[in-house]
């Protein structure tokens, strides 16, 4: 599995934010603990980095991505009861568009930490 160790890291970081502060908070608040904890850890954190989205090489677009880690891993953050089908959706747009290739959509709403770990496919 590609970034396994990184993925299992920037997940166990998660899993003490959520432990630490409990359900119930904005999704700032976890973006900012989740950051110290990412660097605690002696990750390489970045928050709200835009990525630019193109076609056929042009710039159509633009997000931010809540959290990037060591420049391969994106990290889509949520607060909210449970995780939509559009929340999956928008980090795998987030990843077809900037040729990514794993994301994890970490959602700190329900009372236990709900997430996903995602690979952007890749057509030959």
């Amino acid at each position: 599995m590609l970034y396994e160790d990184l993925t299992k890291s920037i997940l166990g970081a998660c899993f003490e934010v959520m432990n630490e502060l409990g359900a119930g908070f904005l999704e700032s608040v976890y973006e900012k603990a989740l950051m110290i904890a990412l660097c605690d850890r002696g990750l390489a954190v970045h928050s709200q980095v835009p990525l630019s989205v193109l076609f056929r090489g042009e710039k159509v677009g633009e997000f931010f991505a809540d959290i990037f880690v060591e420049g391969k891993v994106i990290v889509e953050l949520k607060a909210t009861k449970s995780l939509a089908p559009e929340h999956q959706a928008q980090l795998i747009n987030y990843l077809n568009a900037t040729g990514k290739e794993v994301g994890l959509l970490v959602n700190f709403g329900p009372t236990k930490l709900e997430y996903r770990r995602l690979e952007r496919k890749i057509l030959s």
